[in-house]
């Protein structure tokens, strides 16, 4: 049976800080009655919860206005992006946030959003760390699923067009071409992942909390916004792809995750490493879905150490 939140804090011996309205929020699906299962153990309200972040992260919409306060508060501390023009759409558009040195190393950051919201102004709070290393920091704008008839193709192609346009013109704003690296997480993770299995200008991603394979989120209630197709499920499942990726990687996930993220993340990492290729697996204990890429804006912080060591700016 799911944990409630109250029995995750008793768990993690924190109980005591719980107030009774926290002690009352469910993590977890609905209690129902069960009917036949769709994918691995899970019946439909349970996968349908396995792919809905909110479910087990009751205090997501908090989390998300700190990400946009705190977001507000950087741009006062390092200044307004640069923001340019990726590709021919009106959403094609990256912030790109420059450090002080000349021919920096680049970082990418592509952001989560349920491939259906997420917006790049909300995410610089994750940028000062970077800046204050010596690295650039740069995160697209891409479409949401909605928006694009439901193609996650079009979401695939417009990430992987701006890391593109990253590297060709890294060097007019200071940045160096042979230093690009990534990360994402949840949605973006995904969306990275496909990008990292369509070429190699990438020399180092961090995924957190991410999709890796589509057979079950296209049996999901995602399905409802998302037009999955065959080909899209073949074509954007990175694990079906693993022999194209070149980058080492560090694949993290949040212990208080949905069990699909979790699994998912813990299956592409295995599948990764049986092929020989370099990567890490970290798990965030007492960390939920949105708690966790807060990390990457501290140097100290679990994502923002491994991403700052992977570039040689930090010790891992």
């Amino acid at each position: 049976m799911p944990l409630t939140r109250r029995q995750i804090l008793l768990r993690a011996g924190t109980s005591a800080l719980a107030g009774p309205l926290r002690a009352q929020q469910r993590i977890g699906p609905p209690v129902h009655q069960r009917g036949p299962s769709i994918f691995l153990e899970y019946d439909q309200v349970e996968l349908d919860a396995a792919y809905d972040q909110a479910v087990y992260a009751p205090n997501m919409q908090q989390v998300q206005a700190r990400y946009a306060v705190n977001s507000d508060l950087a741009r006062t501390r390092i200044g307004a992006p640069t923001r340019v023009s990726y590709g021919p759409s009106k959403v094609e558009h990256l912030d790109i946030y420059r450090a002080k040195a000349a021919h920096a190393p680049i970082h990418i950051f592509i952001h989560g959003g349920a491939w259906r919201g997420g917006l790049a102004k909300n995410y610089a709070f994750l940028a000062e760390p970077f800046l204050t290393a010596g690295a650039h920091f740069v995160i697209p704008d891409f479409a949401w699923v909605q928006d694009a008839g439901g193609s996650l193709m079009t979401l695939a192609a417009q990430v992987r067009s701006s890391i593109a346009w990253v590297h060709r013109n890294a060097a007019s704003f200071g940045g160096d071409a042979e230093r690009v690296y990534l990360s994402g997480t949840s949605s973006g993770a995904h969306l990275a992942a496909c990008a990292l299995t369509a070429d190699d200008i990438v020399k180092g991603a961090v995924l957190s909390s991410g999709i890796y394979d589509l057979k079950a989120p296209r049996l999901s209630s995602r399905r409802e916004y998302v037009k999955f197709d065959d080909a899209t499920e073949e074509a954007l499942s990175p694990q079906r792809h693993i022999e194209k990726l070149h980058a080492p990687l560090v694949i993290a996930y949040a212990s208080l995750d949905t069990p699909e993220f979790q699994r998912q993340s813990r299956e592409f990492a295995t599948a990764a490493k049986a092929a020989g290729k370099p990567v890490d697996l970290i798990v965030a204990e007492d960390y939920n879905h949105f708690e966790l890429p807060e990390t990457m804006a501290n140097p100290h912080g679990i994502l923002g150490r491994v991403a700052l060591a992977q570039m040689g700016l930090g010790k891992p």
